[in-house]
């Protein structure tokens, strides 16, 4: 048994809930794709939901090597990581026919009463990524508003973000995305004029 192992769950498992949905996949799928034999996934997972919390760990602990560093590669403007990172889910939509969205998002609409550890592991991983977009407002400096609420607006963001990939997927139609993230867009120009006042004066 080793770490190896329990990695190769864990993607396998990823990619399922991903593709299928948390209660559409089963144990025998993550034994059948992963090629794990069942002693060793209830050597370190004693039952399904345990794989789950393993998954959402890994997003947890994972999210700067595995979403923000990808997204950002390159970006330097603050704002810019902010759509760079929108992109990025664009990006998925358009690959997947509109079929695949955000995965914490899907986990968080499919499983309607979580138990509390599952739902405090969704919790965090929405609070990680609206808190990787306020250090791009802070980094932003005075070029917005100066009355701008930080958290607030990140909060925004992930709202936009989880809705625009909801409506896709829903519509099959990747211009349900675009036209949401055109609306956030437009706010975001509003409050870089509002600061470039606020500045001039």
């Amino acid at each position: 048994m080793n770490a190896d192992t329990r990695n190769r769950i864990l993607m396998t498992a990823m990619e399922l809930f991903w593709e299928k949905g948390y209660n559409s996949t089963s144990v025998s799928d993550i034994l059948s794709r992963s090629q794990v034999h069942s002693g060793s996934l209830y050597h370190f997972f004693p039952g399904k939901q345990d794989v789950l919390i393993g998954v959402l760990e890994f997003y947890r602990d994972g999210i700067e090597e595995n979403l923000l560093n990808p997204a950002w590669d390159g970006v330097d403007d603050p704002i810019e990581r902010i759509f760079a990172l929108l992109a990025g889910y664009r990006m998925q939509l358009l690959l997947t026919d509109c079929t695949y969205g955000c995965p914490i998002g899907n986990l968080a609409l499919e499983i309607h009463e979580p138990d509390p550890k599952v739902r405090e592991l969704l919790a965090v991983n929405f609070s990680n990524w609206a808190r990787a977009i306020e250090g791009c407002l802070e980094a932003a400096g005075d070029r917005l508003a100066p009355d701008t609420d930080h958290r607030a607006l990140a909060e925004f963001v992930l709202t936009v973000m989880e809705g625009a990939v909801m409506q896709s997927r829903t519509y099959r139609d990747l211009g349900h995305f675009d036209r949401n993230i055109a609306v956030l867009r437009s706010h975001f120009d509003m409050l870089v004029r509002a600061g470039d006042q606020t500045r001039t004066h």
